[in-house]
């Protein structure tokens, strides 16, 4: 019950943390945004925190149309202490996309499967299409009425992490778009929901165009340089979308490793367990059924040599051919 995660926000507090995990998206944002104005309701005013950027069009624009405020952890790291606590939302500890912060971790609101088994005071980590739905359910338990500018936050992180309700949605999922959608403001929506794509952004698509090799129903690009994470995934939803493809990895090479992200469409091939097996003892990796994402640190890929995209392609088709996916 959220009444649990209440109580130990007041025993805990005052100052309470929410932290993301690195290059928030929408949902992220949305559920943490959404949480910390739930919280305020019962007098707690916490901290929205991150690491990393927020490197998505869409992302930014968000905070400026709902007026939120989010803090690198560059911002309050100073100020940060030890028994601070700590709320992670869309993510979990240790799960390869959230850096370990100084405060303690005490708590986890989360979508995405374990990986990875950890110990908070509360905990409430159920597998829906948006950790928005899970947020939204806070209000409706506590029959609470969300503000507008909420509302529409958490309605636009709900669309965007199901894809317009085409990925990974849950009858929970349409219980929070049939609560949130008489409370939204559909012209703010609309907006974020125009011009999502910088010019910049054209030249990753290109060079995931010109790198992309298909195997059966298997597509594999690399884009041979720096690429934000949510562009990364955008990229692979996009090479999913060809018809000859049904599961796709984008990799994006950075001065500090590789960037994964995985997609599938189909019910064989799981992405979480497909990326935490094909670069196990390289890097960390997972995620729901049909997307996931991973990190390859450099010091881990230069002993593959030159012709390392070759080798962790080979590793993926291993796994697909483990899966049944692909013939040996």
């Amino acid at each position: 019950m959220v009444q649990d995660l209440i109580e130990l926000c007041k025993k805990r507090g005052p100052k309470i943390y929410i932290q993301t995990h690195n290059f928030p998206d929408p949902d992220a944002i949305g559920s943490a945004f959404g949480l910390q104005k739930f919280l305020e309701h019962f007098g707690i005013e916490p901290t929205l925190c991150y690491a990393g950027r927020i490197d998505k069009l869409s992302t930014s624009r968000m905070l400026d149309e709902f007026g939120i405020t989010i803090y690198s952890y560059d911002e309050i790291k100073d100020d940060m202490k030890e028994e601070d606590p700590i709320i992670c939302v869309d993510s979990q500890k240790n799960g390869g996309n959230i850096l370990d912060f100084i405060g303690d971790e005490v708590a986890c609101v989360d979508h995405h499967p374990t990986f990875v088994e950890e110990t908070y005071c509360y905990k409430d980590v159920r597998i829906t299409g948006a950790c928005a739905t899970l947020v939204t359910g806070y209000y409706m338990e506590m029959g609470l009425v969300p503000e507008e500018n909420v509302a529409s936050a958490l309605l636009y992180g709900l669309k965007m992490d199901t894809m317009q309700f085409s990925r990974g949605v849950t009858e929970l999922d349409i219980a929070a778009l049939r609560f949130l959608f008489p409370l939204h403001n559909k012209a703010k929506i609309t907006r974020l929901e125009q011009n999502t794509m910088a010019f910049r952004d054209l030249k990753a698509y290109g060079a995931a165009i010109e790198h992309i090799q298909v195997y059966e129903r298997f597509g594999y690009t690399m884009v041979p340089f720096a690429c934000p994470d949510a562009l990364i995934a955008t990229l692979a939803d996009f090479i999913l979308d060809l018809d000859e493809v049904e599961v796709a990895v984008v990799i994006s090479v950075r001065e500090d490793g590789l960037k994964l992200s995985v997609r599938s469409e189909i019910e064989k091939v799981h992405a979480g367990y497909l990326i935490r097996d094909a670069i196990e003892g390289l890097g960390n990796g997972g995620g729901h059924a049909s997307m996931a994402g991973g990190f390859i640190p450099m010091k881990n890929v230069e002993p593959m040599g030159t012709y390392y995209e070759a080798a962790i392609r080979e590793k993926f088709m291993n796994v697909l051919e483990k899966m049944g996916y692909l013939k040996a």
